[in-house]
């Protein structure tokens, strides 16, 4: 996880190092050495994936790349995205992603939950699948991340039953996630209620550039709205399609995906081919992307 930036940018390595300070945790070490089954653990992948996020968006600030005409996180990245755009300090955001993680692991016992991604099958297949009388327990959508590919979230035995039954109406694949917890379904309301608390609590500010919100693709400039969004993105579905399509609509032609990995550079593409998407982790990725965008 951007070692090579780290390497070259000491702003990489001072991002981890606050949040580190924060939270508790050598979040660098995680991040280098694991082991995954550490790092999977959502307390310590939660605050390691914002490190993450505001370490690649540092050293664009420092090469002098422009901000964006508008910011948006998946998950746990909303945070990401809201602290780059200055809606929050980066140190309480360390704070706020470790208390939402524990509260997210509290709610829900170890083993109990579960997310698999149903791949092949339309939103509104998998929908009628979850309305299905029958099951034991909670199933949802949890993420609608592009066209074909819904995660299911809920109690594990329901999860498997539902993803069985798409598999019988023509899913093409059904893929377990290694996740330590079931997000963004109803199982998540008593962590929310207890979040909501604690984002009332924190200080915000207006963002300096627009943030689109998981719960609705929404933008919303008032600071005083941002705990209802974030607490209820724990148990709404993560509207990701919805979002990249909006910005579409906005007239955006060009998206950077800021962190480790390119999966959300992926998704972007299969939502709308037209959109020219590039991730940046590393140094070249990253001067790619400041002779893309003019820099």
């Amino acid at each position: 996880m951007l070692a090579a930036l780290a390497r070259r940018y000491p702003s990489v390595l001072e991002t981890f190092a606050e949040a580190s300070a924060r939270t508790g945790l050598d979040l660098w070490r995680l991040a280098q050495q694991g082991p995954e089954e550490e790092l999977n653990i959502t307390t310590h992948t939660q605050p390691a994936l914002l490190a993450g996020g505001v370490a690649v968006w540092r050293c664009w600030q420092e090469r002098g790349g422009a901000p964006p005409a508008y910011l948006a996180g998946h998950s746990l990245g909303e945070y990401t995205a809201l602290v780059c755009a200055g809606a929050l300090s980066f140190s309480d955001a360390a704070a706020l992603v470790a208390e939402r993680a524990r509260l997210m692991q509290e709610a829900v016992p170890a083993g109990a939950g579960a997310m698999t991604a149903i791949l092949g099958l339309p939103e509104e297949r998998i929908e009628e699948i979850c309305r299905r009388p029958g099951f034991r327990d909670v199933v949802a959508p949890a993420n609608y991340n592009a066209p074909g590919q819904v995660v299911l979230s809920g109690q594990a035995e329901s999860v498997a039953e539902a993803a069985a039954a798409a598999r019988e109406v023509g899913a093409r694949r059904t893929l377990r996630l290694p996740v330590g917890v079931p997000s963004h379904c109803p199982l998540m309301r008593p962590a929310a209620a207890r979040l909501a608390r604690v984002l009332e609590a924190q200080s915000w500010l207006p963002p300096r550039i627009p943030v689109l919100h998981n719960v609705d693709a929404g933008i919303c400039a008032d600071p005083a709205a941002l705990p209802e969004a974030l607490s209820s993105q724990l148990y709404l579905p993560v509207r990701w399609t919805e979002t990249v399509q909006r910005l579409v609509r906005q007239g955006v032609q060009r998206v950077l995906e800021f962190g480790p990995g390119r999966v959300l550079a992926g998704l972007c593409r299969r939502i709308d081919r037209r959109l020219e998407v590039l991730s940046v982790e590393d140094p070249d990725s990253l001067e790619r992307a400041l002779e893309a965008a003019g820099a």
